[in-house]
């Protein structure tokens, strides 16, 4: 499914988050906000967004260096919210296990 968070996957979505600015990017990657068990959810309900390698994994701050912690944390609870609002009648903690807001 596509994201439902981000429409346009050209730009890094964090680095739009940090500046306010789109800038297109080449060489993103798809991530999945809810990883390991979860990822097949979070594909299942267009719970991704497309991130420039920095953010992604390998700069100090990158998603996969940083589980649970910073912008890793941060899209989570941007991801709860974008589907407690497109699935209003799903429960959220009773798919994922846990609530991140």
């Amino acid at each position: 499914m596509k994201s439902i968070i981000q429409l346009n996957k050209n730009y890094c979505y964090i680095c739009r988050e940090q500046t306010g600015y789109i800038v297109e990017r080449r060489g993103l990657e798809e991530h999945h906000i809810f990883g390991g068990p979860n990822r097949k959810l979070s594909e299942k309900y267009g719970l991704k967004v497309y991130l420039c390698p920095e953010h992604h994994q390998f700069g100090p701050d990158a998603v996969h260096k940083n589980p649970n912690y910073g912008h890793d944390y941060y899209l989570k609870q941007i991801g709860q919210q974008a589907f407690t609002e497109r699935y209003p009648d799903l429960d959220f903690r009773a798919i994922f296990g846990k609530s991140f807001i």
